[in-house]
């Protein structure tokens, strides 16, 4: 099981790194969860480089695919070499989008006629795209969800974990990483966000 959380340039680092640290706590054989990227290394929004484990390439054959958000989203839709290395198909892929990543769904046509959460900043860019917006941090239709703000990353990451190994195997994720004495209410508020959408 492949989960690629693409990240391009400029990418925000709690989108791509709490999912990425969420979705690696389960424990199964098998399951991989890459950083992948258009070059070899990425620089965040903040100055953090990260070298890639995947391609895009990589991506496009993955079982699941998150997609990030950044500062220069709206340069990576506008590059159409780019634009046309994302093969994404959610009849054979879970596809999920965090933030700007909305856009990146949006520009690719996957997103006609279902409604998406994005952050305050990309929502009319997503608008304008003929994407409507909800005012939650959440949404999933069938193969496809997204998320809006920064820290909603722990339910997109929840609700991959779900669809691929169980509620249970979500549960436990968000466990894991939920701060000390405040474990259950983290759970409970994850689990209320992505249980209307298993």
């Amino acid at each position: 099981m492949h989960i690629a959380i693409l990240t391009f340039e400029g990418f925000n680092e709690l989108d791509s790194l709490i999912a990425f640290g969420i979705l690696n706590r389960v424990r199964e054989p098998g399951w991989r969860v890459s950083i992948a990227s258009p070059t070899a290394k990425v620089r965040s929004m903040n100055g953090v480089v990260l070298e890639a484990q995947a391609s895009l390439r990589d991506a496009c054959e993955a079982d699941a695919v998150l997609v990030g958000s950044g500062m220069q989203t709206r340069d990576v839709v506008g590059d159409a070499a780019l634009m046309s290395q994302l093969e994404l198909d959610p009849t054979r892929q879970l596809l999920g989008a965090q933030c700007s990543g909305t856009l990146i769904l949006a520009t690719l046509g996957l997103l006609n006629g279902v409604p998406a959460c994005t952050d305050l900043t990309t929502r009319p860019w997503v608008e304008e795209a003929g994407v409507a917006v909800l005012n939650q941090p959440f949404v999933a239709r069938e193969n496809v969800a997204t998320a809006g703000g920064c820290l909603s990353s722990q339910y997109l990451a929840a609700w991959f974990i779900a669809r691929l190994e169980g509620v249970e195997a979500a549960r436990s994720a968000i466990h894991y990483v939920a701060p000390v004495a405040e474990k259950e209410a983290y759970v409970t508020r994850a689990m209320a966000n992505i249980s209307p959408f298993l």
